[in-house]
């Protein structure tokens, strides 16, 4: 498919994904794998399976999840096998066979460091290797030095990095600046980077794409521009001289801890709770304050907003109310009275409690996540985990 060119309606596009859909959720691999390969030999382009059957079904893996209506170990079992169907068609005769012939040049494509989200990546590398690009696929949790090593031997014409999640952001930054030093251009993608790819050009990317196909269709107007001279990621954002995202970060166990130890004197539900709900109670908590580190190296409010309004609708759809947040908040903001910004941000997400919580909505979703336990008159945080 070249640039510029829309998948083509398939007249059982429809049929084919949700035949695909009831082998997903059983977790039947090869029952998937057969109905997506029947669907190329019928005639379907490999790159429509990808982006108009496969992603959209990972994204509603994802929003079942949040809806509670797929345990956490439903979610993961669908997600390996969607990746066992990419992989399998990968090896296609009609998708070797658009394979063949002179690349247009070399890609590497990797997940941030700590981030273990690679079905995005994969989809990208496996639809630019349907436009004719030689891609090295890294996979999940690409350590950057171990990154910068790999563009050193193989120098790629471009390094394409993913991450969903908003927390791998700093070390997505720390990605973006090493591999700009050796001289390649950036290119980002992934859900963490924002719907609209604020955070690509906050952190310096050199580009960005929404999804596999525009990252494919801008690949083909020609090579990105050469990334700016090396630089530190302060110089980007300035702000991180106030020290308050060091602060946060070097500080967050000591945070978690005094957090469980008054909480209980706030929120007297946890007097019942078993060891497991307190154990994954203080995971909660070290969600939040990983979340309220990354808004502050963004300066972005509406980051730690949004995470504090998409636990309580994940809290809700559990049955579990979202006060309970509450006072989780209020003990950060008391430890971290000092930081003007990172109480500011404590104060937008309880103002933002205060309102109608919205739905539940998946963070995954837009492809380029337990259930409660016993019912309780007065459950919080420790029952999602």
């Amino acid at each position: 498919m070249t640039r510029g060119e829309q998948a083509r309606p398939h007249a059982d596009l429809d049929a084919w994904t949700a035949r695909l859909w009831d082998a997903v959720i059983v977790g039947d691999e090869y029952a998937a794998t057969d109905a997506a390969v029947a669907a190329l030999d019928e005639g379907m382009d490999a790159e429509t399976l990808l982006l108009d059957v496969i992603a959209p079904l990972q994204a509603r893996v994802g929003s079942e999840w949040a809806a509670n209506r797929l345990t956490v170990v439903q979610e993961h079992t669908a997600t390996a096998v969607i990746e066992r169907v990419i992989a399998a068609l990968a090896l296609h005769p009609a998708v070797r066979r658009r394979q063949r012939g002179e690349p247009r040049g070399r890609i590497a494509v990797a997940c941030i460091d700590g981030e273990w989200h690679a079905l995005p990546a994969r989809i990208v590398a496996e639809v630019l290797r349907l436009r004719g690009w030689q891609v090295d696929y890294l996979g999940a949790q690409v350590p950057t030095p171990h990154l910068i090593s790999h563009l050193h031997r193989t120098g790629p014409a471009l390094v394409a990095l993913s991450s969903s999640i908003a927390t791998r952001l700093p070390a997505a930054h720390a990605a973006i600046t090493a591999c700009q030093a050796t001289g390649t251009p950036v290119l980002v993608g992934g859900a963490a980077f924002g719907p609209d790819g604020r955070y690509a050009a906050l952190l310096g990317a050199d580009g960005w794409a929404p999804n596999a196909r525009a990252a494919a269709d801008l690949l083909a107007d020609g090579p990105l521009r050469k990334p700016k001279p090396a630089h530190q990621p302060v110089d980007d954002l300035p702000h991180l001289a106030d020290q308050e995202y060091a602060r946060v970060t070097g500080t967050a166990h000591r945070l978690v801890r005094r957090t469980m130890d008054e909480l209980q004197s706030r929120f007297p539900a946890m007097a019942d709770y078993t060891e497991q709900q307190r154990r994954h109670t203080a995971e909660d908590i070290a969600h939040i304050v990983d979340f309220l580190g990354t808004a502050l190296y963004l300066d972005d409010p509406d980051l730690f907003t949004g995470f504090i309004t998409w636990t309580a609708g994940i809290l809700t759809a559990r049955d579990v109310p979202a006060r309970s947040l509450v006072p989780a908040l209020d003990l950060l903001a008391e430890q971290l009275a000092g930081l003007p910004r990172a109480t500011d941000l404590l104060r937008r997400a309880q103002d933002a409690l205060r309102r109608p919580a919205p739905p539940a909505a998946d963070e995954d979703s837009g492809v380029l996540a337990e259930p409660v336990g016993d019912p309780d008159p007065d459950p919080g945080l420790g029952r999602i985990a």
